[in-house]
């Protein structure tokens, strides 16, 4: 293919470290990436971050600065086969006179391959046959084996800010000559492309092929606005952004802040992430961090829930929008929370314990004869329909105080009355020791 047939992305592809924009991180004088380059020493490596940041570029550049043999491999694409070809590639390089002793094995979105796929290249990187560089997406932490990831340097690379799109728009307009854009149209441009530098350029080539076809010279935001459609933004709506974001979501709430909060509902909307799993998780919220502290919390979420499903979008996002705000202002609890986990993990390290007989329901005369349910106190035939002093836990249990309520909200009431339980509670026990010792004192008597 003629160099003017290839795509914009591609001709403006960097051919030297200096041509390189953004990652100032890890190219600059002193850093990581621009050490390795001016050592002229390859090492195996993971490059990390969103899409159009330059990891393939970075890549190819690797392999030039070190004179190297450059073999790719799509992990979309790829499997075992192409991973056998590339060794077999590799082995031949190393014993062909001629060729650079040295070869490097970039595996594009390294994530995809599953962890036999990923283990095939150990042997090859213990033994120096070839460097292995991989570029992801994903947080390499949960896709990327850790035999690999111990062997691998990982180098965070970030989305390119506006100060970098410019630059490349710019580039990118000095190399296409015939159109140019208005500065807000450039701005518009630059947000559509939210870091992605593959994306503007795209985009950019789209625009400038139908300026050119339109006989427009200078590209106006009104036009772009047009052509472009609805602005829409990078979501990943199953990947590490995701649980970023939602992650970012929960914790606003948490820590009451309605502003943010509604920032990060909208990204993800705006975004195209599914509002009915909004809407779950902030019935979850409800549930966790404002528990009884204001039960009614969890009433607004479930109707959240129930007005989305009604209308749908755009109408029903207000209400996620009422419910997030209110999530976020309400009284904090986790205590039903920390209870339940506490819970949890006393049955999984004590077992399954029997119920006391008189708890146990007796439905028929071989249960009423075992003394199924036998000297139960039915509690709204005592006192303040509380009885007191009665034990619920299974027989020889030291009972537990997993729910402690906070000094917040609705809590605080149920704070109050779980002190006049315990009290209850423990004047019924003196009593019932005062009881039993009168009654040995008469039989030794």
């Amino acid at each position: 293919m003629r160099p003017s047939e290839q795509p914009l992305a591609e001709r403006l592809r960097p051919q030297s470290l200096a041509q390189v924009i953004g990652q100032s991180h890890l190219l600059s004088e002193g850093m990581p990436l621009r050490v390795a380059f001016e050592s002229r020493t390859p090492h195996s490596c993971i490059l990390w971050g969103p899409p159009g940041v330059g990891k393939t570029t970075l890549a190819r550049l690797m392999a030039n600065a070190f004179d190297a043999n450059f073999i790719s491999i799509s992990a979309v694409l790829g499997g075992v086969k192409e991973i056998r070809e590339a060794v077999d590639m590799a082995e031949r390089y190393a014993n062909t006179p001629g060729h650079s002793a040295r070869t490097l094995v970039f595996v594009d979105e390294v994530h995809r391959f599953n962890k036999t796929q990923q283990d095939a290249f150990l042997p090859h990187v213990e033994s120096g046959l070839f460097t292995f560089i991989g570029a992801t997406t994903e947080n390499p932490s949960f896709e990327v084996n850790s035999a690999l990831l111990s062997r691998a340097t990982v180098y965070v690379l970030e989305p390119l800010n506006n100060v970098d799109l410019n630059n490349i728009t710019e580039r990118a307009l000095e190399l296409i000559g015939s159109v140019k854009l208005s500065e807000d149209s450039k701005e518009t441009l630059i947000a559509f492309a939210d870091g992605d530098a593959r994306r503007l350029l795209n985009a950019l080539e789209t625009l400038c092929m139908m300026a050119q076809h339109e006989k427009i010279s200078t590209v106006t935001v009104e036009w772009l606005t047009k052509v472009m459609g609805q602005r829409l933004r990078r979501f990943d709506k199953g990947g590490e952004n995701f649980y970023d974001t939602i992650s970012a979501l929960h914790k606003s709430v948490r820590g009451s802040d309605p502003d943010a909060a509604l920032y990060w509902l909208v990204r993800m909307l705006e975004g195209g992430a599914d509002a009915k799993y909004l809407s779950r998780r902030l019935i979850r919220m409800a549930s966790e961090d404002i528990g009884l502290a204001d039960p009614r919390a969890l009433s607004v979420a479930v109707d959240c829930a129930q007005v989305y499903e009604r209308l749908g979008s755009p109408e029903g996002e207000l209400a996620l929008a009422e419910c997030v705000v209110y999530l976020s202002v309400a009284a904090k609890s986790n205590a039903v929370y920390t209870a339940f986990n506490q819970t949890k993990a006393l049955i999984k390290s004590q077992g399954t314990l029997p119920v006391p007989l008189h708890l146990r329901n007796a439905p028929t005369k071989l249960m009423k004869d075992l003394s199924y349910g036998a000297q139960y106190r039915y509690a709204h035939s005592e006192e303040n329909a509380f009885a007191a002093g009665e034990n619920y836990w299974p027989t020889g249990m030291t009972p537990s105080e997993f729910y402690k309520p906070v000094e917040r909200g609705l809590e605080i009431k149920i704070a109050e009355k779980m002190r006049w339980l315990k009290e209850q509670n423990e004047k019924a026990s003196e009593k019932a020791k005062e009881a039993s010792s009168a009654k040995n004192s008469a039989q030794k008597a």
